[in-house]
């Protein structure tokens, strides 16, 4: 047997090209495993999704946006067929927004295959109530006060008041509480864009040759069978 040769191989082969696209591992139920033509964000919420939903782990914070009733039945089907691994991949954008996924779970068995939904959500963070500045201590009582001064004609006190800015008129007790109070500047509540599980189809358990013998590579989940 002759040795291997690198001189043998064509060029274009030993050199990637720049368009070339990336080779994702390839599941032999659901085909290509991978992010696909999805965000990388979101192929890593589903990706945590399906850990928690392999762990069993209901009380998971990944899984906390669904419905406890719907997880519970999601649950009930994985544990069937006691999964040991699952394969994630084919991600693609749906016409509502969100961004789907295969999903395989494999038992010893038996297997389970579906289409795992996350979508990208905005969340307000909450306002912080803005704190007021303390009212100034009043004065403290005691010592001796100044008397009023007299005026010339017939020792009535009089008080001597600033002249307002306006004529000269002093602004009475009545008038400032009736003065409309400054509004509070608004607060600008930051808008956080999140991903989040949404949604879980699952077809029925097969056996781990019925899945290798179909070997079925599809996106054929109805929008109808997510909804009614």
């Amino acid at each position: 047997m002759e040795p291997f040769q690198r001189g043998s191989i064509p060029e274009e082969l030993l050199r990637p090209r720049r368009d070339e696209a990336p080779r994702y591992p390839v599941d032999m139920v659901i085909g290509p495993l991978g992010q696909g033509s999805a965000p990388r964000e979101a192929y890593e919420t589903a990706r945590r999704a399906a850990e928690a939903l392999l762990a069993g782990s209901m009380s998971a914070p990944i899984l906390s946006t669904v419905n406890r009733v719907f997880l519970e039945g999601c649950m009930s089907a994985l544990n069937g067929i006691n999964p040991r691994f699952f394969r994630l991949g084919g991600g693609r954008e749906e016409p509502d927004g969100s961004v789907s996924f295969l999903v395989r779970f494999a038992g010893r068995e038996e297997g389970i295959t579906g289409e795992l939904f996350v979508r990208l959500e905005e969340r307000r963070a909450a306002a912080v109530p803005q704190q007021s500045e303390p009212e100034p201590e009043p004065a403290e009582e005691g010592g001796e006060q100044e008397p009023p001064e007299l005026a010339e004609d017939g020792g009535q006190p009089q008080m001597i008041e600033a002249a307002a800015e306006d004529g000269g008129q002093t602004e009475t007790g009545e008038e400032a509480a009736a003065a409309p109070e400054e509004q509070a500047a608004p607060v600008n509540v930051p808008v956080e864009r999140v991903w989040v599980f949404e949604d879980l189809i699952l077809e029925e358990a097969r056996s781990r040759e019925e899945e290798n013998r179909e070997s079925r590579h599809r996106f054929d989940f109805s929008p109808y069978e997510r909804f009614f």
